[in-house]
């Protein structure tokens, strides 16, 4: 899903008051994939710290994971990236969308 830029301000003002759900030091195993996974299914929008070693590398590992889990990259300061898959079925007790909707403005 390509976002507009109203709705990316609006994911990243949600994004503002999230943590990072998974930190990545040492690349990208099949556990952190499996974190990962989990993480978008449940909350759709979430942060991760990429512990690379220069922005070449941090950027090789980012796009890697939003190819591989079909998910977006919305905001990208520092260290912390900022994912964004929208889920197929929505668990609104876990969804950051959900938990956050009155930062959205329609």
């Amino acid at each position: 899903m390509k976002s507009n830029n109203q709705t990316r301000k609006q994911l990243r003002a949600i994004g503002h008051k999230l943590n990072p759900v998974l930190i990545i030091s040492n690349g990208l195993s099949d556990n952190i994939a499996a974190e990962l996974e989990r993480a978008l299914a449940d909350h759709e929008l979430i942060k991760i710290r990429v512990n690379a070693t220069d922005r070449e590398e941090k950027q090789v590992i980012i796009n890697a994971i939003c190819k591989a889990h079909q998910a977006e990259l919305i905001q990208l300061t520092g260290h912390i990236a900022l994912l964004f898959r929208a889920a197929l079925k929505q668990k609104k007790e876990l969804s950051n969308l959900v938990r956050f909707a009155a930062l959205i403005k329609n």
